[in-house]
């Protein structure tokens, strides 16, 4: 035990994507100071795309991650079309939502897998599960069955499962051989009972923090996760266009990364705020099968992202399922690229949360300016107060059971520190 007077410095957050630190200062029994840092070094893509070619863009950010490329680059592909007024084919769309589902059941699989699965069997890492006890053997297993699965969807739809080289504006400059994403399927039915599994672990799962946020996400018929309208649980509904101008931007003077709220409320976004949203539009035999795991939505313990995450790639696999079926390699070119002075504006559900990008562009096709508002972002402020309220109601515990509960906290929201840490404010003087 410890007495009301303390620090708490965590400089190294483990098992998240990038790096993030946190400072956390108690006085009198009170938190007094709670400070959630992303520390990677900011990364100017904004400037960056600044004069360059509309063309190279969506390649170019997609760089901002090497977890999650292809949102970024689904995402500025939809910005520059929808600037362009350019109208992708039903095979486009089909073969894009493949490569995303190939990026959900991968980066889902990484955080549920990689990351959260050693706190729950208080495990330094997943390499340290013991082959000798069957639950640990079989999750050890699953883990790269599933995400190899993930892999190959991305590979064969996209032409890598990261920075997917197939994609373009309009369409695609090669398409994919509809017997090879037929091989798929086979490989996509076997770990559905991996997949349920996972499930039932999160289900079983006692970790719990309630905290009352406003959810929001990109909400369609069929769970796309690249469609549809901007839904919150405030039921405030609001297109693309309206995005920017409802979240405000918060500057963070101890972290690398910009911060947003919406309005004057804390908001979160990725896959609780997507299930507590739009349950009712998982696949049907997604439904089917998590019955139970659904009862648990609308939901405000912030550990259910975990829970969410697992049944999206359920919905995912199936989902995929379906689209190889319809697929029909029909061969066509790209559409036409006439450039104009515009703006385009995409937003796309990435794994972990709504992702915003829009696209100011010259009478010649280059960017004049871009923005780019990141999930991580989002959940920043959210995050910390999170932390903020854990640690108040646990101040006497231990520091070394405090810090593991704070990172878990941290796990939870599945940040990404390298999306994050692309945001450019100079101050001249």
């Amino acid at each position: 035990m410890h007495n009301t007077d303390f620090n708490l410095t965590l400089s190294e957050i483990t098992k998240v994507e990038g790096a993030a630190s946190l400072n956390l200062q108690i006085r009198e029994g009170k938190v007094t100071k709670c400070q959630f840092a992303i520390s990677e070094m900011k990364r100017f893509f904004t400037t960056a795309i600044r004069g360059k070619p509309i063309a190279g863009v969506p390649q170019l950010v997609a760089r901002i991650c090497g977890t999650c490329s292809n949102a970024h680059l689904l995402c500025s592909l939809k910005s520059i079309e929808h600037g362009l007024k350019i109208k992708i084919s039903p095979q486009t769309l089909l073969l894009r939502k493949l490569l995303n589902y190939g990026l959900i059941i991968r980066d889902h699989g990484l955080h549920l897998y990689i990351f959260v699965l050693p706190d729950v069997f208080n495990r330094d890492s997943i390499l340290a599960f013991d082959e000798k006890i069957p639950a640990q053997h079989r999750l050890l297993h699953d883990c790269f069955a599933v995400k190899e699965t993930g892999n190959q969807l991305g590979i064969i739809a996209g032409g890598r499962s990261v920075h997917a080289p197939f994609l373009t504006l309009g369409g695609f400059i090669k398409l994919p051989e509809k017997n090879a994403l037929l091989t798929l399927i086979p490989q996509l039915e076997e770990i559905r009972p991996r997949i349920l599994h996972l499930i039932d672990v999160f289900l079983n799962c006692d970790f719990t923090l309630t905290q009352e946020v406003q959810f929001l996400a990109l909400c369609d018929k069929e769970y796309s996760f690249l469609n549809g309208f901007i839904k919150t649980s405030g039921n405030i509904r609001f297109s693309d266009e309206e995005f920017s101008a409802r979240i405000q931007r918060v500057d963070i003077p101890y972290s690398q990364a910009t911060g947003y709220m919406f309005g004057n409320q804390l908001h979160m976004v990725g896959a609780l705020a997507r299930i507590n949203l739009n349950k009712d539009s998982l696949h049907q035999r997604t439904r089917g099968d998590t019955i139970g795991a659904l009862a648990k939505f609308p939901s405000h313990n912030i550990f259910h992202n975990n829970l969410a995450q697992a049944i999206e790639m359920l919905h995912a696999v199936d989902s995929s399922i379906d689209l190889i079926h319809k697929y029909s390699a029909l061969p066509e070119k790209p559409e036409e690229i006439t450039p104009c002075e515009s703006t385009g504006i995409g937003i796309i559900e990435a794994p972990r949360g709504t992702l915003f990008h829009k696209m100011e562009m010259t009478a010649i096709g280059k960017i004049n300016k871009g923005t780019i508002i990141v999930p991580t972002g989002q959940n920043q402020i959210g995050i910390e107060h999170a932390i903020s309220d854990y640690v108040s109601l646990h101040i006497n515990q231990p520091k070394d059971e405090l810090a593991h509960e704070i990172e878990k906290i941290i796990r939870a929201y599945d940040p990404c520190m390298s999306c994050a840490s692309h945001f450019l404010k100079i101050k001249w003087s």
